[in-house]
């Protein structure tokens, strides 16, 4: 009989869930975006949060939903939550968040889960609450709603190359427009248009009270190396700042070297190390 104290859980203890998202507001922004848009009920959330711990005294979380993420998770946490786990089907895209509980997860979960088509074990998260200290351009501004579809070959080639399969492959791609559209209408998709084409492109994926996370960073292939990808950063951040929230963060893979460079010279600074196990 399995005997560990994990367990979903609900509305009613959605205090408890938000104190401990906040306990690591950038590596649990992911999650805390989700509860706060859809709270904790069932017919609403589009995942499950388990909890780990004594009824009245929950430790640490595991969100499950398109992405499997461990939130505040230590070991007997981990262990615990891969016990219960491992009698589930996969159904998660991918195992993302701080790296010790993702490896830690993997490592129990792969024997019933694997194989993985990629596992990134180091990619440092960096978060940033000033106004970085290059100048910023002046031409990367939020994409406008009859942008999106000069935005979205972009979106394409950016996902493509970072995660290894096309967005168009499950369902012709109108799940993924609709995402990117989504973002370009809520303000939250960034663009450096040159004759009518995305040479830059950032979108703050997700948004907490404490924080912005960016994702999406990509420049158009023939004008890498040329320089503009720091002033394009700074730019986003500035207005992320001004506009969104109190701080900036992202996560990027570590051997990235040109984007890591990047990040330093916008004042990022790191605050941990995320890992991502994609299915």
């Amino acid at each position: 009989m399995l005997m560990v104290p994990v367990r979903q859980l609900g509305e009613a203890e959605r205090g408890t869930v938000e104190r401990i998202l906040d306990l690591d507001p950038y590596a649990a922004a992911q999650v805390a975006e989700r509860v706060a848009t859809n709270g904790l009920s069932w017919w609403r959330a589009d995942g499950r949060v388990l909890g780990y711990g004594a009824r009245d005294r929950i430790e640490a979380l595991c969100w499950l939903g398109g992405q499997l993420t461990p939130v505040c998770a230590h070991q007997a946490a981990i262990t615990a939550f891969a016990e219960t786990l491992s009698a589930e089907e996969r159904l998660c895209s991918s195992i993302v968040g701080r790296a010790d509980g993702v490896l830690g997860l993997w490592e129990r979960l792969s024997g019933q889960w694997g194989p993985a088509r990629d596992v990134r074990p180091n990619q440092p998260l960096l978060a940033t609450e000033t106004v970085p200290p290059v100048d910023p351009d002046p031409d990367v501004r939020p994409v406008r709603t009859d942008e999106v579809d000069l935005l979205f070959p972009a979106a394409v080639a950016m996902y493509t190359e970072e995660v290894g399969v096309s967005p168009l492959a499950e369902d012709g791609g109108r799940a993924y427009r609709q995402r990117v559209a989504e973002l370009v209408r809520t303000r939250r998709a960034y663009g450096k248009f040159v004759d009518g084409q995305v040479v830059f492109k950032a979108e703050l994926a997700v948004v907490t009270r404490r924080t912005a996370q960016i994702q999406g960073v990509w420049v158009d292939p023939t004008w890498r190396g040329q320089g503009i990808a720091a002033a394009a950063m700074a730019a986003v951040v500035r207005d992320a700042l001004a506009r969104v929230a109190p701080s900036v963060s992202l996560y990027v893979n570590d051997y990235n070297i040109p984007a890591r460079r990047v990040y330093e010279r916008c004042g990022f600074r790191t605050v941990g190390t995320f890992a991502t196990v994609l299915f």
